[in-house]
């Protein structure tokens, strides 16, 4: 009888082990197997969201053409820079991206070419470190707001105001500098807004060349769309940034086909605040 009770208990131990060694191994399977990846969450969705919405809900709307505010401010509404020269800036907007920022930075490295970052201030809050990486790397930065919202549909001046301002102090509290250059979320402004941002001595940026990267396209179609389209002067607008859980993957592998296409047809990239000959800070 006892004989039969101890070896009740030592199965009964020898089995508790096997489950817990099973489920110990099964543990670190999962987090080294490369087929783990789809139960963690993706780093960039935790990104502060865009106020506005995404950029495939809000761009379809149609605002105050750039075309038109260019015309009526010329000295404050930039679409392209001189077409004299062989000359083009690629610009990024809604980072920094933890995840995307850095990949682009590689890739402008990798061709030592220079980018023009808009940087939306709650995210430059949220990877301080991004952001200095930007500037050390020689690039330049841009505002485009703390929250990214819809300036147009919000249709209040003292929006803007509080957005620009927040933005400016906390990249200014990074990197030590105010920049004199401004891009709208969705490239959404009216004439009130643009007599705004003059007065706050900002240069706004718009573009000529849209990769439309923002939408799901392959990087051969966003590399397309801008080959097709650039010229000397062109203004690139790009994103290293999305909505929380946007993949820019398309974006960094187009990259690779745009910079080396471009270089050999004797392009040369250049900071926007260069290409526009307009100061980048204040």
């Amino acid at each position: 009888m006892k004989k039969k009770m101890i070896r009740r208990i030592l199965l009964s131990f020898t089995v508790l082990f096997i489950l817990q060694t099973a489920g110990f191994i099964q543990a670190q399977a999962e987090e080294s197997s490369p087929l783990w990846w789809w139960k963690k969450e993706k780093v960039n969705e935790q990104l502060p969201p865009l106020k506005g919405g995404d950029e495939s809900e809000v761009r379809e709307l149609s605002p105050v053409s750039n075309v038109i505010l260019q015309q009526q401010y010329p000295d404050l509404v930039f679409l392209k820079g001189p077409d004299n020269v062989n000359r083009v800036a690629l610009t990024f907007d809604d980072g920094p991206d933890p995840e995307f920022t850095p990949q682009i930075l590689d890739v402008l490295k990798e061709y030592n070419v220079p980018g023009t970052f808009f940087l939306m201030g709650a995210r430059a809050t949220a990877y301080p470190d991004l952001v200095r990486r930007v500037a050390e790397e020689g690039h330049e930065v841009g505002n485009h707001t703390y929250w990214h919202p819809d300036l147009v549909e919000e249709a209040d001046v003292d929006i803007l105001v509080e957005e620009v301002n927040r933005t400016e102090d906390r990249l200014a509290e990074i990197l030590g500098f105010r920049t004199s250059l401004f891009r709208a979320p969705y490239g959404f402004l009216y004439e009130e807004l643009v007599e705004e941002l003059g007065n706050l001595n900002y240069n706004v940026i718009a573009w000529d060349v849209d990769s439309l990267d923002w939408q799901k396209i392959t990087e051969e179609e966003i590399a397309n769309n801008v080959l097709s389209q650039v010229q000397p002067g062109s203004i690139i607008l790009m994103h290293d940034g999305g909505g929380p859980g946007a993949d820019r993957t398309e974006t960094v592998d187009s990259l690779r086909i745009i910079i080396p296409d471009l270089l050999e047809q004797g392009f040369e990239f250049v900071p926007v605040s260069e290409l526009l000959n307009i100061p980048a800070t204040r």
